[in-house]
């Protein structure tokens, strides 16, 4: 743990107020005039803890007196924290106490937008009108028990709203035997009432047909960094990871578009 700070919980922005520089104005103003980092620098700081680390943006950080760092590892995004003096890396979320604003998740979200093109809908089960304006693609698993407490919210929210719809993709995690067989009829019945069978942990009908859908799933899931389920795609691209009740969702959905 040499060499590192970690911060759980909220990271107080108003104790860093100055840069640690010369009293000049240049650095007064523009931090970046009196220190600069290099990607190696980074990675020699991350190479005990994430190992693995790949650097994709450097700049300076919301609070003053430190670099913000993009990184990816194992297909997943993040940010982590490099103080001024490079001893040390600091994790965890920068909240604007004014505003009320998480900085760090605000920038994660953008740091880990889909691009949706990426994404064929045309073999996704459709929840609510095909017409409708604000289109959700919803990566489920249909023995994933939050997966099927996500699924009763989507129909709130179709209660609520006609306006939005829901494209569901099967994505059968490994961890679940059955999943991958159950997914495969769901797909071959293009049935919303198998997946609610399942998640009501209903018997399926035995496989009638082949498909390949079910593994394209899988490969554009794992290609997008989605490692689990429930994943939310919203219409900016953004991804809610997990379930969430109608009400928030539907928040997100109008901030989305």
């Amino acid at each position: 743990m040499q060499n590192f700070l970690f911060i759980t919980g909220f990271f107080i922005a108003i104790l860093l107020t100055n840069c640690n520089a010369s009293n000049t104005t240049v650095c007064k103003q523009d931090c970046t005039k009196c220190h600069q980092i290099t990607d190696t620098e980074i990675l020699n700081l991350l190479k005990e803890e994430i190992p693995n680390a790949r650097i994709l943006e450097v700049r300076p950080a919301p609070v003053k007196g430190m670099w913000e760092s993009a990184i990816e590892t194992n297909g997943r995004k993040g940010i982590v924290y490099v103080d001024f003096s490079k001893k040390y890396v600091i994790t965890g979320n920068i909240f604007d106490i004014k505003t009320k604003t998480n900085l760090t998740g605000e920038r994660l979200y953008a740091l880990n937008k889909i691009d949706l093109s990426q994404i064929p809908l045309n073999n996704a089960l459709v929840m609510g009108e095909k017409n409708a304006t604000k289109k959700v693609i919803i990566f489920t698993d249909p023995e994933c028990p939050f997966c099927g407490k996500l699924h009763q919210e989507l129909r709130k929210v179709l209660d609520k709203r006609k306006d939005i719809t829901f494209y569901i993709k099967l994505y059968p995690l490994k961890m679940h035997p059955n999943a991958y067989d159950k997914s495969i009829t769901i797909v071959c019945e293009k049935s919303l009432k198998l997946l609610e069978d399942s998640f009501e942990r209903k018997n399926l009908p035995a496989l009638k047909c082949s498909t390949s859908e079910v593994d394209k799933n899988i490969e554009i899931a794992e290609k997008l960094g989605i490692m689990g389920t429930p994943a939310i795609i919203l219409p900016d691209g953004g991804i809610i990871r997990g379930a969430i009740d109608a009400d928030s969702l539907i928040a997100l959905i109008d901030k989305a578009s």
